[in-house]
């Protein structure tokens, strides 16, 4: 199978999921409620019901519904906020970037420290450090997260006065969107919501580099590698990480989509203003063109990123084939 060949199929297979996703999503919501009565007050006379229903078009069938969403989707739209009377894609992507921002912030944390941590850990197994960092590692599966951020706050902004609590700090428009991390204020403001979600990816990244390497460094290749006389770095370096940065990867991929997902706690702990915040405001007014638009970019990503991971595999390890293991 040739490369067009198999990145083609791999767009259709994109495009069936959202589609699928966006009609699981789109008949979900219409059973879940009415916004209609979170909308009105009591007050309200029936006319004004009425009214307000075939406003939002909630009056034609749910077919009718979703095929006028499906065209305005084709055409950049998803409808308009119930609730904002704004495009519901226009505030997604106003929120988006601070999402992503702290997502990858954490993804970056989670690598920088995970990765080192794990390596010790599976290359020395038997030093009484490893051992403490791979006992260490069932905390951050084990505390919830909410506690966490209220224990941040806690110690480094009420006692130490260290980094601030909440909002984003300044930022600085690239790319057509604000971003937190060129300005030192950003920086001071994203490093505790940072630490918080990553915790969990923190451990996930220990756990699975130790038993990485501590499966491939019992390997007949490597164990040739020092036989030839190559240095401990070079074996460390060309054999022994690299091969276990190939399940990392796909591991990673996936958990950058969960990331961007579920990061609604830490955002609403430290007042981060993404797209999480947003979402479950929406879900509680039934603003279903927000809730709607949302799940369906953070599938989106999440097929894309599936994607990157697949060329990533290809990248890290000539053996896997396009039309063969890669999935």
């Amino acid at each position: 199978m040739t490369t067009g060949v198999w990145l083609l199929r791999r767009i259709l297979q994109a495009v069936l999921v959202v589609l699928a996703m966006s009609v699981i999503v789109f008949v979900g919501m219409h059973f879940v409620g009415s916004p209609v009565d979170v909308l009105l007050s009591q007050e309200s006379t029936l006319e004004d019901r009425e009214r307000l229903i075939r406003d939002l078009g909630l009056d034609q069938p749910i077919w009718i519904q979703y095929v006028n969403f499906l065209v305005s989707a084709l055409h950049g739209e998803m409808g308009r906020s119930f609730v904002y009377n704004t495009p519901a894609v226009t505030l997604i992507l106003q929120r988006l970037p601070a999402t992503l921002e702290l997502a990858f912030a954490a993804l970056i944390l989670a690598v920088v420290i995970g990765v080192p941590l794990g390596l010790f850990a599976g290359l020395k197994p038997n030093n009484p450090l490893a051992r403490l960092i791979t006992t260490g590692s069932i905390l951050g599966f084990s505390l919830p997260t909410f506690w966490v951020g209220l224990l941040l706050i806690m110690v480094f902004s009420v006692q130490m006065g260290l980094l601030p609590a909440s909002g984003r700090g300044e930022t600085v428009r690239f790319l057509g969107a604000e971003w937190s991390f060129p300005t030192l204020d950003g920086l001071r403001h994203l490093i505790l919501p940072a630490i918080n979600l990553s915790l969990f990816k923190v451990s996930m990244v220990i756990r699975l580099t130790r038993s990485g390497v501590r499966e491939v460094v019992a390997l007949d290749y490597v164990k040739f590698a020092r036989a030839k006389g190559l240095s401990p770095l070079r074996i460390v370096r060309m054999h022994i990480l690299r091969n276990t940065m190939i399940p990392l990867v796909t591991v990673l991929g996936l958990e950058l989509g969960s990331t961007i997902a579920f990061a609604v706690v830490t955002e609403s702990i430290f007042a981060w203003p993404g797209a999480g915040k947003l979402i479950l405001d929406s879900i509680n007014a039934l603003d279903r063109p927000v809730v709607v638009a949302y799940l369906l970019v953070v599938v989106t990503l999440f097929v894309t990123i599936n994607l990157i991971v697949d060329i990533l595999y290809r990248i890290l390890d000539p053996r896997v084939r396009i039309g063969g293991g890669a999935r």
